[in-house]
């Protein structure tokens, strides 16, 4: 129990300074990072090597992130300088002027297929400033751009969680040599034949599992996002505003997680994310245009920009697209003379480059992630951590390539490019503080095994006090389990990685179907995306609210315990 609090520290520091104390990420995680550095050092007794190397790591990591935060900040700020994003802003005013349909639309369903495309954090990336850029306060689309990195995530980046994550957290290899254990208890309980060769069928069977928890749990989380949308930024501030879309918050769930699901049975972990969100938003948009179930009444809409407070955009920066009522209504009979086709063509473009980019069926794949491309550093500073990058893979170049294409598109001068550089590299640099102090903190926290103390690595010490506490009622903190290492990794599949086979050990010690816990473990690291630090630190960043991580992350926590929680009790249900 004293290792497993001493191994909870540097989070504590997280929750209570960012979240209690209302600190920024540039000011506590220096404290986080120097919290695990001491413990790695004096309690887990890593050399001091190690340290240092995943430090290296950590930070090389930050700068790629900050890489895809300056793609998608420079790619927002080129379309406004196109006149582009008042089209949109226009456009959408058509199909829904209801901010609540719009958040639907924009982040449930586009950033569903965005998950399903990229993965690691680009949805926040492409959805948040396509909200700010819609008139949404800055607060406010962050929160909704974080509050949808649950459900679609274990099947982000065509799979990656499941196909990288589990498999390697389950050691499976092409014949299940290394883990003949796994291999047998799928045969004893039927889920793959006898003469299966690859683990191919099994985690298809894992993915179908996740598939059902995401659908049964996610079901509600549009129509929370639009609760709490109105509940925080509307003028009355009353939940009853936002369960008054209750219908076509569950018609757009439906819509996503039931192509989801039939995907996921039909055709494996790579696609299910990916057509869903596609699926449903070819359906909502249509539904949203003929104003099918829809509330009666005036549609919602922020307050006057006037009476925002300052908490929820950048202070003395006008956001854009946010013009006073009037304003706003003659920019909406008098929208900027390009089409709206043109005017959506980038993000159209960088949907499609998206899955190009990461399609292993197609020869991009292999050209931008060849090893003659690759950036590789292994045995930093002679210890275990190593570090390698593909940059031309990255959705960072991919933003890179569009803004270019776009220039061309839209006819945009030099200048035009100058100005909106020089307004994104602003915006980055105020990310990079805390980003280049929480990545190595999670580094540091995740390469602490080894050490002459003996322990095991701190994510292993916390979660196996947990799974030792709850006994057979580990299915219900399983999720939170693996919401937990995806809130310190900020990624699910490493979260996968880390726990997936602790989470196979503790099922069959507790006498239950260990692939369900694995399935809830995937489905507990997709949740945790809602909390991770970083992840809150790249949104924010994308549209310039650095330092305001605490007050996102205090109105997506109850979604996440929302999430694990029922993920949890349904685990208990189904293995019992």
């Amino acid at each position: 129990m004293f290792h497993a609090f001493l191994a909870a520290l540097p989070l504590l520091v997280v929750a209570v300074l960012i979240v209690g104390c209302r600190w920024s990420a540039g000011r506590a995680m220096p404290l986080s990072l120097i919290t695990a550095a001491a413990l790695a050092l004096g309690v887990w007794k890593v050399p001091i090597n190690q340290v240092g190397g995943f430090a290296i790591k950590g930070a090389l990591t930050a700068i790629t992130l900050l890489y895809i935060i300056f793609g998608a900040i420079l790619l927002l700020n080129t379309l406004k300088h196109s006149g582009a994003v008042s089209v949109i802003r226009h456009g959408f005013h058509r199909i829904s002027p209801d901010r609540r349909i719009q958040a639907i639309i924009v982040a449930w369903l586009f950033g569903s297929f965005i998950e399903g495309a990229a993965g690691f954090g680009t949805p926040a990336a492409v959805a948040v400033p396509l909200l700010v850029a819609l008139g949404f306060p800055a607060l406010a689309a962050v929160m909704c751009g974080v509050i949808i990195q649950c459900t679609p995530v274990s099947f982000g980046a065509l799979g990656t969680p499941i196909l990288v994550g589990v498999r390697r957290g389950l050691e499976l290899d092409e014949t299940f040599a290394t883990d003949s254990l796994v291999r047998a208890e799928a045969v004893a309980r039927h889920l793959i034949a006898d003469t299966t060769t690859t683990p191919g069928d099994l985690l298809q069977v894992i993915g179908l599992r996740v598939a059902c928890l995401h659908m049964a749990v996610g079901i509600l989380i549009p129509l929370i996002m639009a609760c709490l949308l109105t509940r925080t930024f509307g003028t009355s501030r009353s939940f009853r505003e936002g369960l008054a879309c209750w219908k076509f918050a569950v018609a757009a769930a439906l819509a996503m997680t039931i192509p989801y699901v039939l995907t996921a049975w039909l055709l494996g972990p790579e696609f299910p994310s990916l057509v869903g969100g596609m699926t449903g938003l070819m359906i909502m948009i249509r539904m949203a245009r003929h104003r099918w179930l829809q509330p009666s009444g005036e549609p919602w809409d922020f307050p006057a920009t006037s009476a925002w407070q300052p908490d929820w955009s950048v202070q003395n920066v006008r956001p854009p697209a946010a013009e006073s009522r009037s304003e706003k209504t003659l920019a909406d009979l008098n929208p900027p003379p390009m089409s709206l086709l043109r005017a959506w063509l980038p993000y159209a473009l960088l949907g499609v480059l998206l899955v190009v980019f990461r399609l292993p069926q197609l020869p991009v794949r292999s050209w931008v992630t060849a090893e003659s491309v690759q950036i590789r550093w292994s045995d930093i500073l002679n210890s275990p951590a190593s570090f390698s990058d593909t940059p031309l893979a990255s959705p960072g170049t991919i933003f890179l390539l569009v803004v270019m294409i776009t220039m061309w598109l839209h006819r945009m001068s030099g200048s035009d490019l100058k100005s909106a550089m020089s307004e994104s590299l602003r915006t980055t640099l105020k990310a990079s503080t805390a980003l280049l102090f929480t990545v190595p903190m999670v580094q540091i926290f995740l390469g602490t095994a080894d050490g002459a103390a003996g322990l095991k690595a701190m994510p292993y010490v916390l979660a196996g006090e947990m799974a030792q506490l709850a006994g057979r009622s580990w299915p219900l903190l399983a999720p939170l389990a693996g919401g937990m290492g995806a809130f310190v990794a900020g990624s699910n599949t490493v979260s996968n990685m880390m726990l997936a086979k602790f989470q196979f050990g503790v099922g069959l010690q507790i006498g239950c179907d260990p692939f369900w816990i694995v399935a809830l473990q995937a489905v507990g690291g997709a949740a945790g995306n809602t909390i991770c630090v970083h992840n809150v630190v790249a949104a924010s960043a994308v549209v310039g609210l650095t330092g305001r991580e605490g007050l996102v992350i205090r109105r997506t926590l109850p979604v996440f315990l929302y999430y694990a929680g029922l993920a949890g009790m349904l685990g208990l249900l189904v293995v019992r």
